[in-house]
C-alpha cells in the first residue's frame, strides 16, 4: 500500500508514505494518480484530487464536505437524526431575519459562526447586546437552543469504529467545554448512548475521522459538531491511532490481481 501525505505531523512513522507540500499537488500527479490513498489533503485541494486525478482520499470526502461548514454539519445531522439535534435555526443574516429569531428564541441561548473551530465563534446569548454584537460578525444567523449541562463527551471515530471516548468538563470561565478553551478531560466512563450516536452518524454520512461532540441532558444523547481534525490531548499515549488509520485504509484498499481482472464469459439464455 503506497500513500502520500499533504500532512507531515499526522502522519510521522506511516510506512510507504511520501510527504508533499499542498503546493506541490499538481507538480506530482502522477505519483498521486498511482498511490492508493491521499491522506489529509488542504481541503482546497479536494475537488483537483478526487474529481480531476480520480484519488482516494483520507479522511472521506464526505468528512471534508460536511465537516466543513456548521450550517452544513447541522442540516446533515437534521438529515438522519433529527431526534439528536438541538433545535437549530439558521437564517440569511438580514434585518427581518435578526427580528424574527430574537423574537423565537427563548434566553439564553447558543448563536455560532459557520466556519471555526476549537470553542472559537461560539456565543452564549444572555441579552440583546450579546446579540446584535454577534449579528455584527457572522454572514449567516445559525442560532441553537441552551442545553443545561456542565460537560460534553468527544467521540474519536477513525474507520468504521470508536477509537476512544472521553469527557470535557466546562472550563473555569463558564460555557466552554472545548479543551483549547480551557476544559479539561475526564476519563470517566462514558455510557455507551453515546458511542453508539457517534458511530450511527458516522456510517449513515461517510465519516471516517472525526471527533463528535455530543451532549447527554437527563440522559438522552444530543449531537452538537464534530471536527474533522481532532486534537490528541484525550487520546493519551498509546492510543493506537496511527495502527487505526493504516488498519482502515488497508481493509478498504483492494489487493493487487496478478492475473488481472477475471473473463467475462457468454452465458448461455
Amino acid at each position: 500500500m503506497h500513500l502520500v501525505s499533504f500532512d507531515i505531523f499526522r502522519t510521522l512513522g506511516f510506512p510507504n508514505t511520501t510527504v508533499l507540500k499542498p503546493d506541490q499537488l499538481l507538480r506530482h500527479k502522477p505519483l498521486l494518480q498511482e498511490a492508493d490513498w491521499v491522506l489529509f489533503p488542504e481541503y482546497w485541494q479536494l475537488n483537483a484530487l478526487v474529481y480531476g486525478l480520480k484519488c482516494r482520499v483520507f479522511p472521506s470526502e464526505a468528512s471534508y464536505r460536511i465537516g466543513h461548514d456548521k450550517v452544513e454539519m447541522t442540516r446533515a445531522f437534521q438529515a438522519v437524526a433529527p431526534e439528536h439535534a438541538p433545535w437549530t435555526l439558521i437564517e440569511a443574516n438580514g434585518p427581518e431575519e435578526r427580528e424574527r429569531l430574537w423574537s423565537i428564541m427563548p434566553l439564553p441561548f447558543v448563536a455560532k459562526l459557520p466556519k471555526a473551530s476549537m470553542g472559537e465563534g461560539v456565543w452564549l446569548i444572555e441579552s440583546r447586546q450579546d446579540w446584535l454584537r454577534y449579528c455584527e460578525k457572522t454572514p449567516v444567523l445559525y442560532v441553537q437552543e441552551y442545553l443545561p449541562i456542565d460537560r460534553d463527551v468527544r467521540v474519536v471515530v477513525v474507520g468504521d469504529r470508536v477509537l476512544a471516548a472521553y469527557w470535557r468538563t466546562q472550563s473555569d470561565q463558564g460555557f466552554y467545554n472545548n479543551v483549547a478553551r480551557g476544559g479539561r478531560i475526564d476519563t470517566g466512563p462514558v455510557p455507551a448512548v453515546v458511542t453508539h450516536l457517534a458511530l450511527r452518524l458516522a456510517r449513515d454520512l461517510g465519516v471516517d475521522h472525526a471527533g463528535f461532540d455530543i451532549a447527554l441532558v437527563d440522559g438522552y444523547p444530543y449531537v452538537l459538531e464534530f471536527n474533522r481534525l481532532f486534537g490528541n490531548q484525550g487520546l493519551g499515549q498509546g492510543s493506537g491511532l496511527r495502527e487505526a488509520i493504516l488498519g482502515y485504509l488497508e481493509s478498504r484498499t483492494e489487493p493487487e490481481d496478478p492475473d488481472g481482472p477475471a473473463p467475462l464469459w457468454p452465458v448461455a439464455v
